[in-house]
């Protein structure tokens, strides 16, 4: 994948520093997305003020890194006489003279780095002379959020596996049979635990993997983190959030439907027409140079003009629509921008949730979400699955 690192390369020459430093694995996406590289242990990506990307990884991973990384050149650590200097100084000491002499090597005498950098890593590399400087706006963070038209791909065949996961799960919901107001499936009390297992389950067929997911039923979907669990009844609603991550390209997707199976209350259907009228504001106001607190205030107005609460008209609310609007999906499932009261603006490439929801432990959560691209003059939905509280046998 082909990156723009011109920002960072701005940021460098701005603050008169020869390179920027990740020392991390990858489950820091910074990481991941400048090196274009994946291992399981902490290796060091380094950008130079010219733009060049420099690897410095352990002898385990140097042939798969000069095949896969996003690299100018990749060094291993044996080149600089690692087992040498751990056996001389200890590991911690070792591996910091290592990383020393790789900068040097580069010309590099003054980094900066990332928020997360290690602390004993900094320490370590100023105690041998380097200047060590926190780059704490998140320049690659930034960078990251304006995706290419190759990660809008990807992020949209994570959203599609998601769906077939959304299919699987649904499908199971209108199947079930109403038995004593719960739900019952081949004679057995249909669970969250059942949904959860069958989400996953397509996930992984689809080459996709989740940590958690979200199927919250009753009071139990009126907070809007609780994954729920137990059996699923009749007439409440079913919230089902999920948020896969690609095994392969690490690209996230996130979508949430809200169901119910038998005759919900007259105030649940009130409570899911006025978060579907949200939620299509939302997408209506989204376009390039808007700003995310703007939709965020427009989903806040429909609303608040139905007569209920939200976070801005009254911050101690714990009912009505208590989260922002939606937020940054990529690499990680959670990053810039936001849909909030702080959300900045808008840009192309700019994947975003939109996610409005109402709750109330006496009626249940409501919470209908998709995923979009921003585009010049509005948005590109990556989700195709219906919006509909009566689920559909699949």
């Amino acid at each position: 994948m082909e990156t723009d690192l011109d920002p960072l390369r701005s940021v460098l020459e701005e603050r008169s520093h020869d390179g920027y430093l990740i020392d991390d694995d990858d489950s820091d996406s910074d990481q991941r997305y400048v090196s274009g590289f994946t291992a399981p242990d902490a290796y060091q990506t380094l950008v130079t003020a010219d733009g060049e990307v420099h690897l410095l990884v352990s002898g385990l991973e140097y042939g798969r890194a000069r095949k896969e990384a996003d690299a100018d050149s990749v060094c291993r650590r044996a080149d600089y006489d690692y087992q040498e200097l751990v056996a001389e100084h200890g590991a911690d000491e070792g591996r910091v003279r290592t990383i020393a002499a790789f900068l040097a090597d580069h010309g590099v005498d003054s980094i900066a780095v990332p928020r997360s950098f290690p602390t004993g890593t900094a320490d370590g590399l100023r105690e041998r002379g380097l200047e060590v400087a926190v780059e704490r706006e998140g320049v690659v963070e930034e960078i990251r959020s304006r995706k290419t038209p190759w990660e809008t791909n990807q992020i949209g065949a994570t959203q599609s596996a998601n769906e077939a996961a959304m299919a699987a799960a649904e499908g199971l919901v209108a199947a079930a049979e109403i038995e004593d107001g719960v739900l019952v499936r081949d004679g057995e009390e249909l669970t969250s635990e059942r949904l959860k297992e069958e989400i996953e389950i397509t996930l992984l067929r689809h080459g996709c993997a989740l940590d958690e997911t979200i199927v919250a039923c009753g009071a139990d979907g009126a907070d809007p983190h609780n994954r729920g669990s137990g059996t699923l009844e009749a007439g409440e609603p079913i919230v089902i959030d999920i948020f896969p991550r690609d095994k392969g390209t690490g690209y996230f997707g996130d979508m949430t439907r809200t169901f119910v199976r038998g005759e919900p209350s007259e105030e649940l259907e009130r409570r899911y027409e006025v978060t579907r009228e949200a939620f299509e504001t939302a997408l209506e106001t989204i376009e390039a140079g808007v700003a995310g607190a703007d939709v965020h205030d427009a989903v806040c107005d429909v609303i608040e003009d139905a007569g209920y609460e939200t976070l801005r008209s009254d911050p101690s609310t714990d009912t009505g629509f208590i989260h922002s609007t939606g937020h940054g999906v990529g690499l990680d499932i959670h990053e810039r921008p936001s849909l909030s009261p702080t959300g900045g603006e808008l840009e192309p490439g700019h994947v975003v949730t939109v996610e409005p929801g109402l709750y109330d432990p006496e009626v249940g959560g409501v919470r209908i979400e998709d995923l979009v691209v921003v585009t010049e003059d509005g948005y590109e939905n990556l989700t195709e699955y219906p919006v509909a509280l009566e689920p559909r046998a699949t």
